[in-house]
This record gives structure tokens, sequence and C-alpha cells, in this order.
């Protein structure tokens, strides 16, 4: 069968795919990744064909505020919308769908008629259980978290709607509003599968048949993969160090999180690494270390702790190698996941971005290594998704997908 998954974003929207594709590949069917072409190593790495999507997740700006985010997001979904078609080959026999190409994806499978299936790595789906992701808010009791979660899908139906009026008329499509084609889509129960653990999220218990969590897929990377010389050098020279990176997050402000990071170890009396990520982070020192991207699988079992922005995909990995956590979230929905952690006890109470100072950091750095009940927890999740095969259980639900 061959299958195009559709991601698009920062490289944590991304990367997980590559280990979803490079699954299904093992189970005989031919897998193409579409996304922009920054991440064409990734996918090509993992064994895929990769083919590229226009849009920048960068552009409009890159501001960490409500508006400038919604200002980026509308910049990156009218590109996205303009090249989606063009990613499709014929004879594509199955659509995959992220959260950020599902509302354009929907329209493509219907003009080709080929069957697509949801595959998300955040749970958008209104709930009682907890408020929307994107809204970062603790809950708001059921009735309530329900609303709001409604409120969050009609503003993301506004944010696509000019891209999918384009992307119809394109198609030879009748009109029809983001909205009406969702609605479309939960009324049919289409399945969407969900790759986050349940160590993290469990199933709401509100959610209709059809919307499976899965486990976490994880980022392919080969295996004889293996860390640079200099960090393996590193980390044998003395006691278990503190990874902190932003990811994607904190474009231009290197300079000043360096400087917090640093002066956060020495007041704790850690060693460190610093993964420079879009931020830029760099320090020298015999007792810190800076990095550019090496595989979470491969680093995280061997520190002692993990400083991060909360995104999904480094909250799970931290998770994974049972290493505990502080986390500095920025936007979007890494509030949700910074909450999650600290709710298992896997995590420090959330330090908001803003609110970033190095006698914070130092103060829950201090807590987080030296309190066994961080660790102990972070350990029990990693026990759970030990147990989840996010990608198997996939590759099982597309099979009885396509032969129903």
């Amino acid at each position: 069968m061959r299958i195009l998954i559709a991601a698009a974003g920062s490289r944590g929207d991304v990367a997980p795919y590559t280990g979803l594709g490079a699954a299904l590949r093992a189970a005989g069917h031919d897998v193409a990744l579409a996304t922009t072409d920054a991440f064409a190593p990734l996918v090509r790495d993992a064994g895929l064909e990769f083919r590229g999507l226009p849009a920048d997740p960068h552009k409009g700006g890159a501001g960490t505020g409500r508006r400038e985010l919604m200002r980026t997001a509308a910049a990156f979904i009218a590109d996205l919308g303009q090249g989606f078609a063009d990613a499709m080959a014929d004879g594509t026999d199955l659509l995959l769908l992220s959260t950020t190409t599902a509302p354009l994806g929907w329209h493509l499978a219907e003009a080709t008629g080929a069957p697509s299936l949801g595959v998300y790595l955040q749970p958008t789906v209104p709930t009682g259980d907890f408020p929307p992701v994107v809204t970062g808010s603790r809950s708001l009791g059921r009735p309530a978290n329900r609303a709001a979660g409604r409120f969050a899908l009609r503003m993301t139906d506004r944010l696509y709607a000019p891209a999918v009026a384009r992307l119809r008329d394109r198609l030879g499509l009748p009109p029809a509003s983001p909205a009406e084609t969702r609605r479309r889509q939960e009324r049919a129960n289409r399945p969407i599968v969900h790759g986050f653990s349940t160590a993290l999220v469990p199933r709401p218990s509100d959610w209709r048949p059809g919307l499976h969590v899965v486990g976490n897929w994880w980022p392919h990377h080969a295996a004889a993969e293996r860390l640079p010389t200099d960090l393996e050098d590193f980390l044998r020279a003395g006691p278990p160090p503190v990874l902190i990176g932003f990811g994607s997050m904190a474009a231009g402000e290197g300079e000043r999180l360096s400087g917090v990071a640093v002066r956060a170890l020495r007041r704790a009396g850690l060693r460190g690494i610093l993964q420079a990520g879009s931020a830029g982070l760099a320090a020298d020192g015999d007792d810190v270390l800076t990095v550019g991207d090496v595989p979470h699988a491969l680093l995280f079992p061997r520190l002692a702790a993990v400083v991060h922005h909360a995104g999904a995909g480094t909250s799970a990995a931290a998770l994974r190698a049972g290493v505990p956590a502080v986390t500095v979230p920025v936007t979007a929905d890494q509030p949700f996941w910074a909450r999650r952690l600290a709710a298992i006890g896997a995590a420090d109470e959330p330090i908001p971005f803003r609110s970033l100072t190095a006698e914070r950091l130092a103060d829950a750095l201090g807590r987080v290594v030296r309190q066994r009940a961080y660790a102990e927890a972070a350990a029990k999740a990693a026990h759970h998704m030990a147990g989840e095969d996010g990608a198997g259980r996939t590759v099982e639900v597309i099979q009885r997908l396509t032969e129903g």
C-alpha cells in the first residue's frame, strides 16, 4: 500500500513521523513523508521518500505572545494550503494527517477519493477531563473544559478558512467551511490515532469511539548511531549532567538564556550541557558543554535532569528515559505538557518563560535532582511507556481500516 504522511511545523512536529513511517515501511508499505524542506534529511535518513511542502513555520514573526503566534500561524497555513495538493502523487492509497495538516488534508482526500486517518501528537477533541491544549489554562471544571475545547476548535476553523477556500477551489470542490468538514468527520466517527502516552494523558473518559491513544511514535535513528566523541568524553568525566535546551523556541535570546543557564548550574553545583537549538545557546568551561542536535534516546538516559520548553516530543523523551524535568514553557501546547509532567510528579512546577531567572532555575534544579520523588515518578512513567508500542498499534489500526 502506498501511504503518504503529511506533517508540518517545528522539528518536534515532524520527527515522530519518521519513526511511524519506518514502522509502516517495515510492515511492507511504500511510505512517503511530506513536510518542509528543512526536514528532508530526517525523512531520507529514515528510509522514507521525501516530498516537499512550501510552508515555513517561522514566517510572519518570531514572537511568543498570542497575537504574534496567531499571525505566524496564519502565514504558515496560507503557504501550506497553496502547495499541499502538489505533495500527493497519483495512486496514494492512504493519507495520514497530523494535527496541523488534517484541516487541509481532509479536502484533498475528498477530491481524490483516498481514505485518510488522523495521526495526532496532541489531544484536540474537546473533553471534560482537561481544558484545550492550546489555552495552557488549568482545569475549569468538566462543562467549562468541554465548552473551551469547542471554542478552540472554532478558532482553528477560522484560522484555516482562507486556505481551505483556496484549496477547494483549486481541487474543483464546491465551497465548504472548515467547521462543516470537521463536523462531517465527527458524525462519521472517523478514526484518529494519538501518538502520546497514557502515562502522561490517559484517554479521556468522554471521547467518542474511534479515538485511540496508542503511545508515542519515536523519531527514527540508525542502530549504529553514536553520540559525538566530545559529548561522550564530557559524560564520562564526572557525575551525570543536566541538559538545558529550548528546541525550536526562543530565537534571538541565546545570550540571555545562556547566561541564565550557566549561572543556575553553578549556583546548584551541577554540570551542564547546553543544546544550542534555535535560541543559539552556547557556553564554554570545564563544567559546561555546548552541543547541537543529538538523539534524545541516546543522551537522556545518562542525565540527572532535563530543562526544556515542554514540547510534546521532548517531554515524552525525558519521561521515556526516566529522567525528571524542569519545564520552561514558551507558547502553544507547551504549558499543557508542562502541567501534565508536574501532575504526575516527574517535573517541578513550570517556570513561565518570561519569569525565568538563574535563581528560580537553580532552586528548581536543586529539587528535581536531589529529591528522589521526582526521579521515582519519572521512572514509573518510563516503565509504563516501555509497555506501549505506539507505532505497532498504529500499524494494526491501519490494517483494520484498510481491510474493513
